[in-house]
């Protein structure tokens, strides 16, 4: 990708580097701790909460001069893309882009959703309209998926930010509130054409960056249909040495991740995207 000379965003949250798992463990949870002990309760129950709980502890600023590092310089960029590329699109519509923001963190935090974790990957939280990633996910996106490139890298970036759109026109919504009124398959199923909606929108985002900013250099496009079919539920279910079963799917399989990125770069169409109404998703 060209991002030398891009804007980098404002709505970067920067909590690396801090102690433990989404912040440290006041003395007061200790004391309460030992009194739990005493009276025969399990401590750790009491310190793993506390833990949880616990607010991400302040990040020091760098020095004056200090560089960035370069994963944290690249997300700024991206979103920033992220961010012109939406704000056009609803202006063109006639409404306004909320910004969502961007977390960083390191092995666990706290979000509006619960913890994130870094074992389950990026994701979007939509009660504090936030996305959050552990920056090692790359690494293992490069080694363990065998999708290396930083196209693959912003691909998933933009199919978070997918879901914050998803949001802002309560698709996202609309689907939650299927929850319990259809049966578990049939709510899975709605789950996943969500996930290929926001496979669409990342390819849409693509479309517009490249169209206005000519952002993509050559493989890069092939970068992001790799890092599409990596992640596809059938073959993570082969990877996992199990068999493939469609009703346990979260995301899609790698055919249909791809078909629909490439729907939204071709098209650079919202309504391209309407996988709700599409006859097989």
């Amino acid at each position: 990708m060209k991002l030398d000379g891009e804007r980098e965003s404002d709505e970067v949250e920067d909590r690396r580097g801090g102690v433990g798992a989404g912040g440290g463990i006041g003395i007061g949870a200790v004391v309460i701790a030992l009194v739990a002990w005493y009276f025969g309760f399990d401590p750790q129950a009491v310190l793993d909460a506390a833990q949880e709980a616990a607010p991400p502890p302040p990040r020091e600023a760098p020095a004056a001069g200090a560089p960035r590092d370069a994963g944290a310089v690249f997300v700024s960029k991206v979103l920033a893309s992220t961010e012109d590329t939406w704000g056009a699109i609803f202006q063109a519509g006639g409404a306004a882009y909320r910004h969502p923001r961007l977390v960083l963190f390191t092995g666990a935090t706290p979000s509006a959703c619960g913890t994130g974790r870094a074992a389950t990957g990026p994701f979007y939280c939509p009660g504090d309209e936030k996305v959050y990633i552990d920056l090692d996910f790359y690494r293992e996106l490069r080694e363990r998926f065998r999708a290396p490139g930083d196209f693959a890298q912003a691909y998933v970036i933009a199919h978070e930010v997918g879901h914050h759109v998803q949001k802002l026109l309560g698709t996202s919504q609309k689907v939650d509130a299927l929850r319990g009124r259809v049966s578990a398959v049939e709510f899975n199923r709605h789950s996943v054409r969500l996930e290929l909606q926001a496979d669409c929108y990342a390819g849409v985002w693509a479309h517009h960056a490249q169209r206005m900013r000519d952002l993509l250099e050559p493989g890069d496009l092939e970068e992001g249909l790799a890092a599409a079919a990596a992640i596809g539920d059938d073959r993570l279910q082969r990877q996992a040495g199990g068999a493939v079963v469609p009703d346990a799917f979260t995301h899609g399989s790698s055919a249909q991740r791809v078909r629909w990125f490439r729907t939204g770069f071709d098209t650079g169409s919202v309504k391209a995207c309407d996988t709700f109404a599409a006859v097989r998703p």
